[in-house]
């Protein structure tokens, strides 16, 4: 069903832009046109399929860098010198970005270039005949445009708002009011004609419950994107998703990001459908696994190894019977017939510090993750190239090893939207002062969590605890920053950063697009 979905959408990518091409004295290659392309079920979605095609490109890459080593969750040293890039991610980590970071600019155009194509495809379906599908496809489109919208509010706060393609007049932006609530509006417009459906015929596509989980969001973060809490409504749009019966707590924590995962997943309430060689961009295990461990998980392609946690993050995970714990690999490490695994070196190599007259002796050195990533050189970020260099910080494996993949490229889907957060938000709302509905409080929503986790049940639950619990739950999952400003905790010190400027809390707009859009106004502190 994976492979079949990656189909659709590169076949999509071939049929959509026809009117792309400008020459005129090009022979003519078929008879698309709007009025008799788009009109049966199969051609709205194909048409459709760039939008999802330009919507996965950076989720795993740029936009996970921006909402990821932003925060005490993980961090991207240098290593040998690989991986510094002009200190775009040392400046992630001690929140020193300026407009002209790759990170901030990259995501910004993945952003808009994926609501310019929800656009296209808008303008393209305007035109066509009119069907049921037709609306549905709409009210899709719709809402993954509304949904990028909501991303960008919260990376850079006032945005343009533009919704017709082919408009040549530079777009203006919006406060963050103004974005809530036009998205607000949109979504709400759009859930009449989502589908109700959860299973593999509407996997990938937003239905009637990705809108809920949205807007579950938006009113969740409602006092730091407008200044008004809307702790009640995020309880009503999460109670429509919990009382209708059609997701459950994943019965395998691990197993749920596993290569094979995808429309069985009952827990995925929209993810992101990825294929080592149809639909590439999740490249996790390539960020994080140190090379040796290639033989043990059977990969055929050198690993990269930069990323880690910080022993902050780690130190949370202090449930040893919780199965979110086993997706850290720290200490030493042994294959899975329990021998360890060896890297052959010298003293020099294990430790480019070492200064004896031996220091070309060969010596073996089992593979130990260290839980401190310390710096050698701290104007380049740089932790070593060494053994002992290369192994320091502890690593995330919570997206499992691909066997199948012939590059760094993986199969595993990746949620955007799960319903253990639709929990914890409902919970964490209640904590905040909404009325509590069916019975639920918040200790029995994250006892509900933490017991299908195996961990140890709570007798009682606060804010600081609900933090933790989010941490334990989503990690590498997109949400820590936002989670971190709305706790007021995203100026704290981890790690290397000691910045407490709270205008970090948004990115700036990126200098090019003010270049090419001089209306645009920076943001406070850029």
């Amino acid at each position: 069903m994976k492979r079949a979905l990656c189909d659709i959408m590169i076949l999509a990518g071939s049929l959509f832009f026809l009117d792309a091409c400008t020459k005129t004295d090009v022979p003519v290659e078929n008879a698309l046109t709007p009025q008799n392309f788009p009109t049966t079920d199969q051609q709205y979605i194909l048409a459709a399929g760039p939008a999802y095609t330009n919507f996965r490109g950076n989720w795993c890459t740029s936009y996970w860098q921006a909402q990821t080593l932003s925060t005490d969750e993980a961090i991207l040293p240098s290593r040998a010198g690989g991986w510094y890039d002009g200190g775009r991610y040392q400046q992630m980590h001690y929140h020193s970005w300026t407009p002209d970071n790759p990170i901030v600019g990259d995501t910004w155009s993945w952003g808009f270039g994926t609501i310019s194509v929800c656009n296209q495809i808008l303008s393209l379906f305007a035109a066509s005949q009119s069907s049921p599908a037709k609306v549905q496809i709409v009210a899709e489109i719709k809402t993954l445009r509304a949904m990028m919208f909501f991303f960008m509010m919260d990376l850079y706060g006032n945005i343009p708002v533009s919704t017709t393609f082919g408009d040549t007049a530079k777009p203006v932006q919006k406060n963050r009011q103004q974005v809530f609530d036009f998205v607000e509006s949109e979504v709400k417009a759009a859930l009449p004609a989502l589908s109700h459906a959860t299973d593999a015929t509407v996997y990938g596509r937003p239905n009637v419950y990705t809108a809920y989980a949205l807007l579950a969001k938006m009113y969740l973060n409602s006092e730091v994107f407008t200044g008004k809490a809307r702790y009640d409504d995020a309880v009503t749009v999460c109670d429509s998703i919990i009382q209708s019966g059609k997701y459950l707590l994943a019965d395998d924590y691990a197993k749920m990001f596993y290569p094979d995962n995808g429309p069985q997943t009952k827990e995925f309430i929209f993810a992101i459908p990825y294929d080592h060689a149809l639909a590439l961009g999740e490249q996790f295990n390539w960020y994080s696994l140190h090379p040796a461990l290639a033989a043990k998980y059977g990969l055929s392609y050198r690993l990269s190894n930069p990323v880690s946690t910080i022993p902050s993050y780690y130190a949370q995970f202090d449930d040893s019977n919780d199965v979110r714990t086993a997706l850290w690999l720290t200490g030493k490490q042994y294959d899975f017939a329990g021998n360890p695994i060896i890297i052959h070196t010298t003293k020099v190599g294990l430790d480019n510090t070492y200064t004896g007259a031996d220091g070309s002796t060969p010596m073996d050195y089992q593979l130990n993750f260290t839980p401190d990533v310390t710096l050698r050189d701290v104007a380049k970020f740089e932790v070593g190239g060494d053994e002992l260099g290369k192994a320091k910080g502890i690593r995330n494996i919570k997206y499992y090893p691909d066997q199948t993949a012939t590059d760094r490229n993986q199969s595993n889907d990746v949620p955007v939207f799960r319903y253990a957060d639709i929990l914890l938000m409902k919970a964490e709302s209640l904590l905040r002062g909404a009325a509590p509905t069916y019975g639920e409080s918040a200790l029995s929503l994250v006892n509900e969590l933490r017991s299908k986790r195996k961990a140890t049940t709570l007798t009682s639950v606060d804010l600081p605890a609900m933090l933790k619990e989010r941490a334990l739950e989503l990690n590498w999952e997109n949400w820590r920053r936002n989670d971190l400003i709305r706790y007021g905790k995203f100026e704290d010190s981890w790690g290397y950063k000691t910045d407490a400027n709270t205008y970090k809390r948004i990115f700036p707009i990126p200098s090019g697009e003010r270049i090419l859009n001089p209306a645009l106004e920076q943001n406070q502190g850029y």
